[in-house]
């Protein structure tokens, strides 16, 4: 499903951003996600969404990248929180690491993706936005 960004036209009234520009901001928008590190309660889900939201206009790149990001925290932060609940049957103990793993291996292969231009799509992901 991999599509050529430069066939989509940019939005009317915004000035496109050069290529280069373009798969570096993609990549910021999967790198975001680990403010989740910092003490900011769902910086992971804020961070790609902030430069989604400023971005999306001028590249089509970015808007269906920061989109995905948005998504996939959205849906590892679903994720963690069933991994929270089955703490109580001892499963969590081990879900809750593989889950941590998960996130920061598809996070860097999605980065890396976005940054040669390509449109990434993260595996197990709810399309909520």
């Amino acid at each position: 499903m991999d599509q050529n960004p430069d066939s989509f036209p940019a939005p009317a009234g915004t000035e496109r951003l050069s290529q280069a520009d373009e798969r570096m901001w993609a990549m910021c928008c999967h790198l975001a996600s680990l403010a989740k590190y910092t003490a900011i309660p769902l910086a992971n889900i804020l961070g790609p969404l902030i430069i989604w939201q400023i971005k999306k206009g001028q590249s089509p790149l970015v808007d269906d990248q920061g989109r995905e990001a948005v998504n996939f925290q959205i849906s590892v932060t679903i994720y963690v929180l069933i991994g929270l609940l089955s703490l109580c049957i001892g499963i969590g103990f081990i879900v809750l690491p593989a889950l941590g793993i998960f996130d920061l291996v598809f996070t860097i292969i999605a980065a890396v993706k976005a940054n040669q231009g390509e449109m990434y799509r993260y595996p197990l992901t709810i399309r909520i936005v």
